[in-house]
This record gives C-alpha cells, sequence and structure tokens, in this order.
C-alpha cells in the first residue's frame, strides 16, 4: 500500500483504461441529468431557447413589428395600443432582461456543479497516473539493478521520479501562488 492509500484509507485501485475513464465521464453527467427537476430541465431548455441566435433576430422582429404598429395606427388615425415612449414595451423589455439573468444565473450555477465534479474526477485520475507512473519507474529502475548486464549506477533522478507527488505539498503551493496573486 502506498502513502496515498495509508493517508486516506483508499482502497486499492486497478488499472483503469481509457473506456473506463470514458464510462466514469459518462456516468457523471448521467447522474448529474438524473438529480436535476423537471423545473431546472424547464429552465434549462428556457435557457438555451434564449441563447439561441435566431431569439435576438425574433426579439428584434418583435419590438420592429410593435413599434412600427403603434406608428402606424397613429398615422392612420387610429389609437395606438401604447403611444411613444412606449412604455409598455419598456417594461416588457427589463421584466424580459430580469428573468433571463435569472435563467442564466440558475443555469450556470447547476454547469458549476457539474463542472466541479469533472474538476475533482480529473484531479483522482491524474493522482492514480501519478502513482501509476511512479510505479512504473519505481520497477523499472528495480528492473534496471537487478540486471546483472547493466552497471549498477545511482540514478537520482529516476528515484525522485519513482516517488509519487507530495499531494500536501502541491496543494499548499498551489494555495501559496494564490496569495501572491492576491497581492
Amino acid at each position: 500500500m502506498d502513502s496515498w492509500d495509508e493517508d486516506f484509507g483508499a482502497p486499492q485501485r486497478s488499472p483503469l483504461t481509457s473506456r473506463e475513464v470514458s464510462q466514469a465521464t459518462a456516468l457523471l453527467r448521467a447522474a448529474h441529468q438524473e438529480e436535476t427537476r423537471p423545473l431546472q430541465r424547464a429552465v434549462d431548455q428556457l435557457t438555451a431557447y434564449v441563447g439561441w441566435p435566431g431569439f435576438v433576430a425574433v426579439s428584434t422582429v418583435a419590438i420592429a413589428c410593435w413599434v412600427a404598429g403603434n406608428f402606424l395606427a397613429m398615422a392612420i388615425g387610429l389609437r395606438p395600443v401604447v403611444p411613444p415612449p412606449f412604455f409598455w414595451l419598456q417594461g416588457a423589455v427589463a421584466a424580459g432582461a430580469l428573468y433571463v439573468a435569472a435563467l442564466i444565473l440558475t443555469t450556470q450555477r447547476r454547469e458549476d456543479q457539474l463542472s466541479s465534479h469533472r474538476a475533482q474526477l480529473i484531479l483522482e485520475f491524474a493522482l492514480l497516473g501519478d502513482q501509476k507512473l511512479s510505479k512504473l519507474i519505481e520497477l523499472a529502475e528495480e528492473g534496471r539493478r537487478d540486471n546483472p548486464m547493466i552497471a549498477d549506477l545511482v540514478d537520482d533522478e529516476a528515484a525522485a521520479m519513482s516517488t509519487p507527488a507530495d499531494h500536501r505539498a502541491v496543494l499548499d503551493a498551489i494555495k501559496e501562488d494564490g496569495r501572491d496573486r492576491a497581492t
């Protein structure tokens, strides 16, 4: 058992194939979709519609028709629905903007959750890859030392690479770098 397993009590893991990694990612997305409530699905669909480039064109045409219809009504002597400066149109656009902002924030919050889970999965795969690579280097060095045909030389670089990264030291360095950037 290596230091990572000892520190965190993780079970011994078997090597993962690229197919298993793809399946893990697909399972993550499927679980995220499964946890989505019907209201959130509706919000996602509405946000997707608002984010569609044609929505801008449809909105522009609708506003232009509203304005043109009111001016046309005034020109032919009819009472316009809303005369200039189009008070109701301004209110509708402001309310629409409020709803669009709320939709975007709601959808972004949900996507941030998925992104956080994906980042954690990537980190776990990176740590697992680091452990595997360290073990391979260790085995290669052991094979080199055991082979009587190869001179028994000390390879400090290989020895250093055969040890998995110290995750606490890396985390401390990232935090320190973040503090340096903030000041």
